[in-house]
């Protein structure tokens, strides 16, 4: 099944429009925010170059987000991470064992279909019966990037000169069709590596342009 990554730009030419699609979300997350005392998601004056325009940015299948997020959890961990052919028990019985590790990680912790992550930084997801309700616990773009960052060495990729991203999706997946294929990648770890890159993508222009990214 699909996943698609989109960056709903945070400018006041979308959020201060009574026509905003996400209005209830950022409602819900700004409580979610005050709750634990920090600031609102931000909106940003138009700048030239930016619109309110919401557009993909990245596109990969669940089970490799869940490749990753299982690479993730063994590093953190102080595990051993070996590349696997498909997800099985191991995964489950890992989640389980390491439950308080997996709730405090933006990169795990967090619905496959929907949420959000915003350019506010925290250092856990934010849950809440309001948010569980709709999209699933709150992330921070500053606290995925920093786990991208300390996950990428153990995928074979320099976090700080990584290789390009992936090509954005031309027009949105449906969840039941399957996600266009990866580049070509001989590692071990090529799905994990490809749903990196996409993560990474993203969250680099979620803090350079001021952006919400959403999963869907």
């Amino acid at each position: 099944m699909a996943c698609d990554l989109w960056l709903v730009p945070l400018v006041d030419v979308l959020c201060h429009s009574p026509d905003n699609p996400f209005a209830e979300e950022i409602a819900v997350y700004d409580r979610a925010l005050g709750a634990a005392g920090l600031p609102p998601v931000p909106v940003f004056g138009y700048m030239p170059g930016l619109s309110g325009d919401v557009a993909p940015v990245a596109g990969f299948d669940y089970d490799a987000l869940h490749f990753l997020r299982r690479a993730h959890l063994l590093n953190l961990c102080g595990l051993t991470v070996t590349p696997v052919d498909e997800l099985g028990g191991d995964y489950a019985q890992l989640l389980e064992m390491f439950e308080t590790t997996a709730q405090q990680s933006h990169l795990v912790w967090h619905y496959d279909h929907a949420g959000a992550y915003v350019p506010v930084d925290f250092a856990h997801p934010l849950s809440s019966d309001e948010l569980l309700e709709g999209g699933g616990p709150l992330g921070s773009s500053h606290g995925l990037l920093r786990e991208l960052m300390s996950v990428a060495p153990v995928l074979g990729i320099d976090p700080d000169n990584p290789p390009a991203a992936p090509a954005a999706p031309r027009q949105p997946t449906a969840l039941d069709e399957p996600a266009a294929p990866g580049p070509a990648d001989d590692s071990p770890f090529a799905r994990e590596r490809h749903v990196w890159l996409g993560l990474h993508a993203a969250v680099t222009r979620s803090l350079g342009q001021g952006s919400m990214i959403v999963f869907s």
